[in-house]
């Protein structure tokens, strides 16, 4: 069973109406996967990177407006769109 915690990681203490965040986790068979998420903006440029966490949980605060997620691990490169907006969290699950 994965090891995700259900809605992705922990919002405590985090001022949501303030903030646009995207957060998700990256899992494999439905199990947890060790990587790195990178944030593209809208023109596909590099904006940031976060290793997943030991729950393959990732989370970044970023500006509204689309962007592309790009999960780096063992053995694949998967591209996820999304649209997000301040005041709300955007999740997303990643399988590879």
């Amino acid at each position: 069973m994965c090891g995700a915690k259900a809605g992705g990681p922990e919002l405590a203490g985090v001022d949501v109406a303030n903030e646009t965040i995207i957060q998700g986790s990256v899992t494999r068979d439905g199990e947890p996967v060790n990587g790195y998420v990178r944030l593209l903006d809208a023109s596909g440029e590099f904006t940031a990177e976060v290793p997943t966490s030991a729950t393959g949980q990732f989370r970044f605060f970023a500006a509204p407006g689309s962007w592309t997620l790009r999960a780096l691990v063992p053995g694949a490169t998967v591209d996820r769109a999304v649209v997000a907006q301040q005041g709300q969290f955007t999740e997303v699950a990643i399988t590879v």
